[in-house]
């Protein structure tokens, strides 16, 4: 028989928590049924909702805990004062084993912070990186950092390359993937320090990976690359921007439609391609962000999401597990003898 995947699952993060947490659990077992789960949070809020759910109840372990991180905690208050938080103890069963991956809704600041703390990085990695990938008019792409890491420098840049990349070979099966560095620019030229020694390290470096320059915001999602590089602060800017723009097209567009009955004849007719359209952007199916360079699995969901979207971050963490990412992280980075001070060409002709 297959060997089950345990999730720990913070049960009060989220805008609509736990109900919505759970009706995810639900639709995440029926594409997952080797899924398992250690449920945190207020049993008085949740034994009830078990009991509309028997599938998720007979494959869920509650355990009781009446605190929870606000949205709108500091991490640092959060990491003193939520140590028995349902967010908390989920991360604690994943450094003692119990679990293979964590996923949470609740507030991500908090929960950065404390993976942080709990799993610790991953041998060569100073600072770990959030990351998504969603659709380009070529396939998939993956942006590291979406808001971890605010400032970054070229050190930190490269390790998300590698990490990047490692992440497009084993989760979107992409034997050579390549790599691009954002910036206000394409030429050489453009861009502060840290964005030029890291292409400079990414150019030069005997890295085995396709490196193939500076690429800019239009760039992302024509496809031009397949993983795209940045800060925190940069990469936060240009994803919420993305889905804000997302919204404002599916918006007008219906509204469009609904403006005139020959608007909405012709929405009958394109109504399959529109489906197909609205499947393949649907923004919930890209739902959750990894937290990755953590000696352990922590995905991210939108706080704001459904429960389907819930239930594709549940996915998200199960696929990461079930593809060994980390093991992949740590082989490259060992193989390659990657640290942090060996990254830089000129350190390795010493």
């Amino acid at each position: 028989m297959t060997e089950r995947v345990i999730l720990s699952v913070d049960a009060m993060g989220g805008d609509d928590a736990p109900f919505v947490v759970i009706e995810g659990m639900d639709l995440a077992l029926k594409r997952m049924p080797d899924l398992g789960f250690l449920l945190f949070g207020d049993e008085s809020k949740i034994l009830p909702l078990l009991g509309r759910f028997p599938r998720v109840k007979a494959l869920t372990e509650c355990r009781h805990t009446p605190d929870a991180v606000s949205n709108d905690e500091k991490a640092g208050a959060a990491l003193r004062s939520g140590r028995n938080s349902s967010m908390r103890l989920a991360i604690n069963a994943v450094a003692s084993g119990e679990s293979s991956g964590v996923v949470s809704a609740g507030n991500t600041g908090a929960l950065m912070a404390m993976a942080k703390f709990v799993l610790k990085t991953l041998p060569g990695i100073d600072r770990p990186a959030i990351a998504t990938y969603f659709p380009t008019l070529r396939n998939e792409c993956v942006m590291l950092d979406l808001g971890a890491n605010i400032l970054c420098d070229a050190d930190n840049l490269v390790q998300f390359a590698v990490m990047g990349e490692v992440f497009a070979r084993h989760v979107l099966k992409l034997n050579q993937p390549t790599i691009g560095i954002l910036n206000v620019g394409s030429e050489d030229l453009k861009g502060h320090d840290s964005v030029k020694q890291a292409a400079a390290i990414l150019s030069d470096t005997n890295l085995p990976i396709r490196f193939y320059g500076f690429v800019e915001g239009d760039d992302i999602g024509a496809g031009t690359v397949d993983v795209i590089v940045t800060d925190g602060f940069t990469g936060n800017v240009a994803l919420k921007t993305a889905e804000g723009t997302a919204r404002l097209f599916s918006t007008s567009l219906r509204a469009a439609f609904k403006s005139s009955l020959l608007g909405k004849i012709g929405a009958l007719v394109a109504m399959p391609a529109l489906n197909k359209f609205r499947d393949r952007f649907d923004p919930r199916r890209y739902n959750g962000a990894m937290f990755l360079g953590l000696n352990g699995v922590c995905v991210k969901s939108h706080g704001g999401t459904d429960a389907f979207g819930f239930s594709c971050a549940l996915q998200v963490a199960h696929k990461l597990i079930k593809d060994q990412l980390n093991e992949g992280i740590k082989a490259d980075f060992a193989r390659l003898n990657v640290e942090p001070s060996s990254l830089d060409p000129a350190s390795q002709e010493e």
